[in-house]
């Protein structure tokens, strides 16, 4: 009876170290295109007259993960944003959304995720994720909200598995958009020139990842 409960025992570590192998294509080789992961880390949204600059992040990257975070400050029209673009590996870049990556960094949800869509410039939409957090640090209070989607080929979707709808692409792209909220833990609005930002940057992402993809979404 030992030897049988030792033997499943053994059967049941095997497969789940095969599932994990699979999520993570560690037994495949992953070779991304290189021209299309470089033209997706150096863009930079086009959008008014806004100050821009790469800024260093804490995103959680692992299983040959890249990213690339830049911030944008748009003084006179009362917003600032930061974008932060992540490739790699499926089955990590699937993982480790702002839902969880943000509360272990100290940050408190204060209205859960929602899936939502918005317009882009040449009539399609990008679907996306979106919480707002909260930091209440020594002199203020930050809040900001935060939106996410992925991408093989240039149109933005946020499934419910995320690991498993890309777990067969041979790349994938998340986009973050992190923009400011007002300082009133009541108000849910964004200022009147965030969205029309939000929808330039999914828009010039999707057309660049579009342009240089090669595989199926």
């Amino acid at each position: 009876m030992l030897k049988i409960k030792l033997t499943v025992f053994g059967l049941l570590l095997l497969a789940a170290a095969g599932v994990h192998g699979t999520i993570t294509q560690r037994w495949s080789n992953f070779a991304p295109d290189a021209g299309r992961r470089e033209a997706m880390h150096a863009l930079v949204v086009q959008h008014g007259d806004g100050e821009t600059g790469v800024i260093e992040h804490d995103v959680p990257l692992k299983e040959m993960s890249t990213a690339t975070s830049r911030r944008y400050l748009y003084t006179a029209r009362g917003f600032a944003a930061n974008t932060c673009i992540i490739s790699g590996v499926p089955g990590a870049v699937a993982t480790h959304t702002p839902d969880v990556c943000y509360t272990s960094s100290g940050y408190t949800m204060i209205r859960a995720p929602k899936r939502l869509t918005v317009p882009l410039a040449d009539g399609s939409t990008a679907t996306y994720m979106q919480a707002d957090f909260e930091k209440t640090k020594a002199t203020q209070t930050e809040r900001v909200r935060v939106r996410w989607a992925w991408s093989t080929k240039g149109v933005w979707d946020a499934p419910d598995y995320a690991r498993f709808r890309y777990l067969q692409s041979p790349e994938l792209f998340k986009l973050y958009i992190v923009t400011t909220l007002p300082a009133e833990a009541d108000s849910a609005d964004d200022a009147p020139a965030v969205m029309p930002f939000v929808a330039a940057a999914f828009s010039q992402y999707a057309s660049v990842l579009a342009r240089e993809g090669t595989t199926p979404r």
